[in-house]
């Protein structure tokens, strides 16, 4: 199982940038995807809602609908390191963003948080108006 660390959270103000890193230790034989997942401080308790998702290869990606245009995932060709470029920032992007592995996902891609099974701890992003 991998395990993750994220970086990059902060305060910015609104129509700023932030970009989130998320880097994978541990030894793993399988093709996984990831993902970047948020929890707003009153959906506590609630599913973490999906923000973006990238394949194994890095060539297929997925938005939630609230963050296209604005958000961008990639990974790095060694897939150590995966990014979240976060531009145009909201008010309501102000959550605990979460990056993910799902160690079952092959070349595919999912976008529900019971999918994905090893989790970071989760780094601060707050977007003042």
């Amino acid at each position: 199982q991998v395990q993750l660390q994220e970086y990059g959270g902060g305060l910015v103000q609104a129509g700023g940038s932030l970009r989130l890193s998320c880097t994978a230790s541990g030894r793993t034989s399988r093709r996984y995807a990831m993902g970047w997942f948020r929890q707003a401080p009153q959906a506590s308790g609630k599913e973490r809602e999906f923000v973006a998702g990238v394949t194994w290869s890095g060539d297929y990606t997925l938005y939630a609908e609230s963050v296209k245009g604005r958000f961008t995932i990639s990974r790095e060709k060694d897939k150590t390191t995966t990014f979240l470029q976060m531009n145009d920032l909201k008010p309501e992007d102000t959550a605990v963003y979460y990056c993910a592995a799902d160690e079952l996902s092959g070349d595919g891609l999912a976008a529900h948080q019971d999918d994905f099974g090893s989790w970071g701890q989760g780094t601060q992003v707050t977007v003042s108006s």
